[in-house]
């Protein structure tokens, strides 16, 4: 398998030498293989927002190293940052992040947009992205016109319009109910199964972990054990994982 990211060794400590410190990261290291969908559970102030955080080049690593399709993104600076998130890297919100003054189709092509492709070819790449995630008929309305589930949609096509190398989604249907939520989570997966959309999730609810291929938890900014699905039903996954939290410390 192709390995779309690796992180090796990642720290992050908070605060300057010769004050109080912080270490939100204590040595990370994991990989993603292209067309896995992995999840990482962890309990507030476990660091996985610190290390979602780092994987979108929002922030760097103290120390150690971040690697998504081959590229070291711990070495860039802040402008190739930008660039590299603008076409490596998809990202879906809890809140959406969807901007108001904007048709859902304008929504859409931000990422496109801002990387100067041509008017001409944006449009055909979002009617696609868009049938595929079932929003076509919502394109030209604005986000104040959508259900909750509906503006996740537009949100995720346009973390997906432009292709990228892996999709995060940091805790995805937390604004969700439960009927829009269980309705995203299987079109992730579909996403996953059918079109190979590499996937890292960081959720705290195991419902929306149990979707995922593997499961991965960190904890006081570790990434310890690990579950995997296998062959198992999504519901049994769900069990095993349950039966997993329940028997931690």
């Amino acid at each position: 398998m192709t390995e779309i990211l690796r992180v090796d060794q990642a720290t992050k400590t908070y605060g300057k030498h010769g004050e109080k410190q912080y270490q939100a990261l204590k040595g990370v290291n994991f990989a993603v293989d292209a067309g896995e969908f992995v999840a990482i559970m962890g309990a507030s102030g476990s660091g996985k927002t610190t290390l979602l955080n780092i994987l979108s080049t929002l922030d760097k690593p103290t120390t150690g190293h971040v690697f998504i399709n081959h590229e070291d993104i711990s070495t860039l600076n802040a402008n190739q940052m930008a660039d590299f998130r603008s076409k490596q890297i998809g990202f879906i919100f809890q809140d959406f992040n969807l901007l108001e003054n904007l048709t859902n189709r304008e929504n859409i092509a931000l990422p496109l947009t801002l990387r100067g492709q041509a008017p001409r070819k944006i449009n055909p790449l979002i009617d696609k992205i868009a049938q595929r995630l079932e929003i076509d008929q919502v394109l030209d309305k604005y986000p104040a016109q959508l259900s909750g589930g509906q503006k996740q949609r537009v949100a995720s096509a346009r973390a997906l319009v432009h292709e990228p190398a892996i999709l995060l989604a940091d805790e995805p249907t937390g604004a969700l109910d439960s009927k829009s939520a269980r309705e995203l989570l299987a079109t992730m997966e579909d996403l996953n199964q059918k079109d190979g959309v590499t996937t890292l999730m960081v959720t705290h609810d195991p419902f929306s972990a149990s979707f995922a291929n593997r499961i991965l938890f960190i904890k006081d900014g570790k990434i310890g054990e690990q579950l995997l699905k296998g062959e198992m039903s999504r519901q049994d996954f769900y069990h095993v994982l349950i039966d997993h939290l329940g028997t931690e410390d």
